[in-house]
């Protein structure tokens, strides 16, 4: 393998122009946080939930900029050399389970009034296995793999750094070690950026994440743009039918050839069996950051921020459009132009930054390097702040050190988000595979999706249902990296989600039904407060006659329908415009527009409550 030639951090190949970028993001992000660093530290709620005063399109723009990731083009560049256009369905079906969030879960979650989604536990369940459950939850989504997710993508950044800059020093040495410890020059460097995250959240808390986010977006979202724009039409390619003529028709495919091997076509090709997976079982049974079924995780944080019911639901409805219409064709440009330009590349993921270093003119390449490192730290102090909320609220204020003051748990929240970016810094040394750690996070939570939807709606689920729920799948997980040859569960993903997903569910309905329900007065306090609708709560309903629960189910389900329809029409229109074929193009944006028009009269005949004025 031929070596790169040497250079120091300082002296990292790019015009003074290029490095203004870099320099003015930076000092705007501080200045964000500097401003909003008064009002954070007043009180936990403040902290964390930025006093539940936020605007819709504040809290949907955070969180599509939490998603926006520097791992993100990276692995959309991959999955497209691979498998085409078509093999962005392995994220793509997840917008079931979003679509979920926004029309069952965004109105519920805001009138639950708790600080985090663990909370939510002892706002539902009782007794001792709650409070298990809480602090479980707690250290496993908080500490575990929160700090996988954050190690994951620093390792994204960190092959940003190595392609962008190959042979980059810092202090004229490649490598440091920490003990045993080995540490590239590019992750000392992306070390920097980690600490200048947990410096800007652990000042601002949520409320100066949001607006940090807001400026982040915008800065990445105008960055890639531009290198789309560059991309397709350099002269080596020569714009959308060049792009056209130089690739097999079937990667421009918009959804798998099913039945056939991928190996053989060139296109996403899925058996029956893999496709059944995702369509079928992933997006409603695994928990995943940012499309947890029942809208978990940062995206249950943000939706409690809101000021109300409303902007809950239009901050998740904004966030859905934007993740999955707005934030991939910019990549999937630039992954197909570099499927054109290194077509030998033997890291595919490399090709982004591969393609930005090739065509970006001086000026335009900082921009881009500014856009990765906005991608990088709006993900890693959202989830910084998202982990710490488990960490502080649902473990150390409820048992550790509870009845303290607010200034004392904002304290810890500020030591403690500190003290979890170092922790990933270290856990990203460990970690060789992005992949293979998405893979293990999805595999390691299927079947708890249903329970985490169910809670919602039926009575009768208690704390063991979602305890075992969480644990069961964990269990096998680890018996497969043990060895332990299990029937069904040591199938390659997505294929083993069939056989865990079923164990877990047949493990939590035991459970649920061997163990006594959520005491009686616990169940009335939820329903009074939260109001669900549907069915599942009738014995409840029935104590409880003055309540006025949500309408009925049936005209959400038709807008959780057209709402899907809407996003992939929109996904799949604007591509087809991009591609210049036009007439699909139409074709897809009509329906689009059908199925939005219908979501806003039903909104309108439908209206919205005001839960905190009847509390």
């Amino acid at each position: 393998m031929q070596s790169k030639p040497h250079q120091d951090l300082y002296a990292m190949n790019l015009p003074l122009i290029d490095w203004l970028s870099v320099i003015i993001y930076i000092v705007v992000t501080v200045g964000i946080a500097v401003y909003y660093a008064r009002r954070a530290g007043s009180n936990t709620t403040e902290f964390f939930l930025s006093g539940r005063n936020m605007k819709w399109y504040v809290i949907g723009t955070s969180m599509v900029a939490t998603t926006f990731a520097a791992d993100t083009p990276l692995l959309v560049t991959e999955v497209v050399a691979a498998d085409g256009i078509a093999g962005n369905w392995i994220w793509w079906n997840m917008l079931f389970g979003a679509m979920l969030t926004v029309f069952f879960f965004a109105r519920l979650w805001r009138r639950s009034g708790v600080l985090t989604d663990v909370e939510f536990v002892e706002l539902r369940y009782g007794g001792k296995p709650a409070a298990w459950l809480r602090g479980l939850k707690a250290l496993y989504f908080g500490l575990l793999l929160n700090v996988i997710i954050l190690a994951w993508v620093t390792l994204a950044m960190e092959t940003i750094i190595d392609v962008l800059f190959p042979g980059v020093t810092v202090f004229g040495r490649d490598v440091f070690y920490l003990g045993s410890i080995e540490i590239s020059a590019p992750l000392m460097i992306v070390g920097f950026f980690i600490v200048f995250v947990a410096v800007y959240s652990l000042i601002s808390g949520l409320i100066g994440v949001a607006i940090t986010d807001m400026f982040q977006f915008a800065i990445a979202m105008t960055g890639t743009i531009i290198l789309a724009v560059y991309a397709v039409n350099s002269p080596e390619i020569g714009g959308i039918a060049g792009l056209k003529a130089a690739l097999p028709a079937e990667t421009f495919r918009f959804v798998p050839t099913i039945g056939q091997a991928a190996e053989g076509i060139g296109v996403l090709g899925l058996s029956v069996a893999s496709f059944t997976a995702y369509i079928g079982v992933q997006w409603w049974s695994s928990w995943y950051p940012g499309a947890e079924p029942g809208g978990g995780g940062y995206v249950a944080q943000r939706m409690m921020s809101a000021k109300d019911e409303k902007n809950a639901m239009f901050a998740a409805l904004w966030f859905t459009i934007a993740h999955y219409c707005l934030r991939p064709w910019p990549w999937i440009m630039v992954a197909l132009v570099s499927m054109v330009l290194y077509p030998d590349l033997a890291d595919s993921r490399e090709g982004f930054v591969m393609v930005m270093k090739d065509v970006l003119p001086a000026g335009l390449l900082g921009l881009l390097f500014a856009a990765f490192i906005a991608a990088f730290t709006s993900t890693f102090a959202a989830h910084l702040n998202w982990g710490t909320s488990y960490l502080i609220n649902d473990f150390w204020r409820r048992f550790i050190r509870p009845g303290k003051s607010e200034k004392h748990y904002v304290l810890v929240s500020r030591v403690v988000t500190f003290l979890l970016a170092v922790v990933a810094f270290l856990v990203t040394t460990q970690l060789d595979s992005i992949k293979q750690a998405w893979g293990l996070v999805i595999t390691a939570s299927a079947g708890l999706g249903l329970v985490l939807i169910l809670r919602w709606y039926w009575w009768r689920v208690n704390a063991w249902s979602e305890l075992s729920a969480t644990l069961a799948p964990i269990a096998m997980v680890v018996l497969v990296l043990l060895g332990v040859p299990v029937p069904g569960i040591t199938e390659p993903f997505p294929v083993n989600l069939f056989s865990v997903a079923a164990i877990t569910t047949v493990i939590w309905l035991l459970a649920t039904f061997m163990t006594r329900p959520t005491e009686a007065a616990k169940l009335d306090a939820f329903y009074r407060r939260v109001r669900p609708g549907g069915g599942g709560w009738k014995p409840v309903a029935a104590r409880n006659p003055g309540v006025q629960p949500d309408s009925a189910l049936l005209p959400l389900f038709f807008d959780w329908i057209a709402g899907v329809v809407l996003v992939y029409m929109v996904l799949f229109g604007v591509g087809h415009l991009l591609l210049a074929n036009y007439l699909n193009a139409v074709g897809c944006l009509l329906l689009a527009t059908a199925a939005g028009y219908y979501i806003y009269r039903d909104l309108n005949v439908r209206g919205f409550d005001t839960p905190l004025e009847q509390e």
